[in-house]
């Protein structure tokens, strides 16, 4: 697993997942991920001026992630249009499109060498392919909202 945080000031490093053993459940993705890695990231770029955005996961949504994240976030989408859908999250609908284009441009090895490969994409974009991606957000959403929820990628 792998997870970023992105926004117009900014972006935190590629956060890895790999240890096997280890499961991605409530308390692992508050204590570690949140709490540990991106909200610490986040807040020493951005301050209190960002929104937090996430997909309806079972770790994103339980009672305590959500008591976590309306605490210690200025602002939180709690009840997302779209909860489950790529299209309205920047790093689903753009930035993971260039990522995987750019690093299987060659066959990769191992998890090693995908990892290294992914880190040398991650560091080579530029904030204007992030900018863009959060520029498409309110334009997706409106379309996602004329949607009632369901596909809108034609109404883009």
């Amino acid at each position: 697993m792998v997870s970023v945080a992105v926004w117009k000031l900014g972006c935190t490093e590629l956060f890895f997942f790999l240890q096997p053993a280890v499961k991605v459940n409530g308390d692992y993705y508050r204590e570690v991920l949140l709490k540990e890695k991106l909200l610490p990231c986040i807040k020493e770029i951005s301050g209190d001026n960002f929104l937090f955005q996430q997909d309806s996961a079972p770790a994103h949504r339980a009672r305590d992630t959500i008591a976590l994240l309306r605490r210690e976030t200025p602002d939180y989408f709690s009840r997302p249009v779209a909860p489950n859908s790529p299209d309205m999250n920047p790093v689903d609908y753009k930035i993971w499109a260039v990522m995987q284009q750019r690093v299987y441009e060659k066959r990769v090895n191992d998890v090693v060498e995908l990892c290294q490969r992914l880190l040398s994409v991650w560091h080579s974009i530029g904030q204007n392919v992030i900018d863009e991606a959060i520029d498409q957000w309110r334009a997706r959403l409106t379309a996602c909202l004329r949607a009632k929820g369901g596909h809108f990628e034609h109404l883009m």
